[in-house]
């Protein structure tokens, strides 16, 4: 994997200067490609281009970015990684088009070139199968074209930024390698900060920094150079323009999504052999490497299913890698140890201890560069950190949730507005009112009845997240939002006004209407959750230790084979990925997998009530709250309060003020609101 950086500068800029400036953002993406580096200079248009390399396919210096097509139209830098690029080039070599194309290498980038030379760039990307962001220069043109994959499992940030006596337009796979930019301004945008606190991520197109955006999944950004130009101070959705940049949407995934429900399968028998065979196709392909490669296993479904893949077309064992903590109910070290056994795999696993994940704390703002409040992000960076010790690559389980129906909110969250959709919204209100303020003590009695673990901290949460909704669409924004009234936590007089959260994540997208309520679930979940999170949070957890990481169930053909399958083959009664079960109970035996769902968590409220306790509370002082401006010091004292007296469970929104607070104290350039 890789990190790219560039710029374009509207001003006249003598090469040495512009050699400087992008050489320093390029050796901010160190992590992201410690093997390599590159730079590439057109004085004439002002335009340079940045590269770190991390050698998977390819790993001689036939490889070095940036790479100059053969026709010598194109320049790219790139990020990513093709997967069919093999096939690829046997298409391009039948073709008799021109003679340049004599392959000088074996990489992946010179595979893209020769596409684009003779396929155009759309064509080439529908038919790639992998993932990617690039920065491609067109000489006959004088078009920079901005390209991210279909799901946005790799990273880029673009924008405008310097003063009118230096103004460029950059763009970088991380945000560290634009706020080094000279003149770079850190203001914080308010749009953004609401949303975070939200969803407890910034969404696409945002970026925490007012005037830097991220390009979605499946976009493209078109700009041309010397036309004049209009400094983009809101984000540019697909199929609009902004001076001489374009943006359009070169694959769709509702489009994807209503042609694959249009041949849905009818028979089930066909429909679990044409997935067994579609994943373990993915599966191959992505073990495509020239370094040592492995793979994450919690023992869930997901991980499990991908290892099983692995292991039934590899000749050696598979390394696998899996962490345990010590704290009773988050330890699942013991279920990924019996299906590595059972599978004939090469285990390692790696026993945390509190403090290793105390020491990671002080690196996620860092890591991540703008604030990002999964706490799960803790338990990633570790097995990232664990599995570079050995290899180079690893396979992930992620996405099987959204695509097979995974996640407990999409079995109980309708089971639930069932039985209460009837009662008039006062009384709702009223009745889980008084459910969420039940102290967490009041509940240990029951708990201990019903063996429901964690019982009082389930009910008070989802008593939260029932309480204000009206309807099913209220219902899903409320399950998908840790702050429901973030402005409340805002000072008043720097937040934005209360706008409509899916006119920041959904402009311009039209959901199909003949959806199920679970499947729309699903559909928003991997349009925003899955990108801004789930895949933002495995990149940068990766990209720190250097280890890439890879997603089989994002192989764009997976995605379309699950929305084929009939909705009981995703959710059947109570049973969540049924149809993915299935392909994996050939390889394991089902008592080794059925288990309550708990994800990939860590005992953070116990954490910030006991060790972390003085972390937090020196963090959230309300001198040190007065003092930012940004959030309301009554509120989080109040939030503080109620977590550390053990009345409420208020660890995820605890958290999320502390991963701003964090990351605020690490801005060089901080502004003051």
């Amino acid at each position: 994997m890789c990190g790219i950086v560039g710029l374009y500068s509207i001003d006249s800029c003598n090469s040495g200067v512009l050699d400087s400036v992008v050489r320093h953002m390029t050796d901010r993406l160190h992590h992201r490609g410690p093997d390599d580096s590159g730079i590439w200079i057109d004085t004439e248009n002002g335009l340079a281009l940045g590269h770190r390399r991390l050698s998977i396919l390819d790993i001689s210096s036939s490889g070095h970015q940036p790479m100059h097509s053969a026709c010598g139209r194109y320049v790219i830098v790139y990020n990513g990684e093709i997967y069919n690029h093999l096939d690829l080039r046997r298409e391009l070599s039948y073709i008799p088009y021109s003679p340049e194309l004599v392959w000088k290498g074996r990489s992946d980038t010179e595979t893209l070139l020769a596409g684009f030379s003779q396929w155009g760039i759309e064509e080439t990307l529908t038919r790639a199968v992998g993932m990617f962001s690039f920065a491609l220069w067109d000489r006959i043109n004088n078009t920079l074209t901005l390209a991210r994959d279909r799901f946005g499992e790799k990273p880029l940030y673009y924008g405008w930024v310097g003063n009118s006596g230096h103004k460029a337009f950059v763009f970088a796979s991380e945000l560290k390698a634009l706020t080094c930019y000279p003149g770079f301004d850190s203001v914080i945008s308010h749009d953004a900060l609401t949303q975070y606190f939200r969803f407890l991520y910034v969404p696409a197109p945002l970026s925490i920094y007012e005037g830097i955006f991220k390009i979605e999944p499946g976009c493209l950004l078109t700009l041309k150079i010397k036309e004049p130009h209009r400094t983009v101070v809101k984000p540019i959705r697909p199929g609009q323009v902004n001076g001489n940049i374009t943006i359009r949407r070169w694959w769709s995934l509702v489009d994807t999504v209503v042609s694959s429900k249009m041949s849905a399968f009818v028979d089930e028998k066909e429909a679990l052999w044409v997935l067994e065979n579609q994943l373990k196709q993915s599966v191959g392909m992505q073990t495509l490497s020239d370094v040592p490669l492995g793979a994450f296993l919690s023992g869930g479904v997901d991980s499990s299913a991908i290892v099983a893949l692995m292991q039934s077309q590899s000749s050696r064992p598979v390394k696998t890698f899996t962490i345990g903590f010590d704290e009773g109910g988050y330890d699942e070290s013991s279920y990924a140890r019996a299906v590595a056994n059972h599978l004939g795999t090469e285990h390692h696993e790696l026993r945390i201890s509190p403090q290793m994940s105390f020491d990671v704390i002080s690196t996620l703002p860092s890591m991540y560069d703008e604030p990002f409040a999964d706490s799960s992000q803790i338990p990633t960076n570790l097995v990232c950190k664990a599995a570079s010790q050995h290899v180079t690559v690893a396979l992930s389980g992620d996405a099987g949730d959204e695509l097979f129906g995974g996640y407990n909110r999409y079995v109980w969250g309708p089971s639930i507005w069932r039985k209460i959709k009837w009662m008039p919204f006062s009384m709702r209100q009223n009745l889980f009112s008084t459910l969420r303020k039940l102290p967490l003590g009041e509940w240990t009695r029951l708990s201990s009845l019903t063996r429901i673990s964690r019982l009082g901290e389930k009910v008070q949460k989802l008593a939260d997240k029932v309480e204000s909704a009206r309807d099913l669409d209220d219902l899903y924004w409320s399950l998908v939002s840790e702050w429901k009234h973030p402005n409340d936590l805002i000072v008043a007089s720097q937040s934005s006004k209360n706008i409509d959260v899916r006119s920041i994540t959904l402009s311009g997208i039209v959901l199909p209407d003949h959806l199920r309520f679970e499947e729309k679930m699903m559909l928003l979940d991997t349009l925003t959750y899955l990108p801004d999170d789930i895949l933002c949070k495995l990149d940068r957890a990766g990209m720190a230790t250097s280890l890439e990481t890879r997603v089989p169930f994002l192989d764009h053909r997976v995605v379309e084979l699950a929305w084929r399958l009939p909705f009981n083959m995703r959710i059947r009664g109570n049973k969540t990925k049924w149809a993915l079960r299935q392909v994996l109970y050939k390889h394991v035996p089902t008592d080794l997998i059925e288990r309550p769902k708990t994800g990939f968590s860590i005992p953070l409220a116990k954490w910030l009530r006991g060790p972390l306790r003085e972390w937090v509370e020196t963090m959230l002082s309300e001198d040190t709250l007065t003092r930012q401006g940004y959030l309301n010091p009554k509120i989080v004292k109040r939030t503080m309060e109620e977590h550390m007296s053990g009345r409420r469970d208020h660890a995820t929104g605890l958290w999320s003020i502390l991963m701003f607070q964090s990351w605020l104290q690490g801005q060089r350039n901080f502004t003051h609101p």
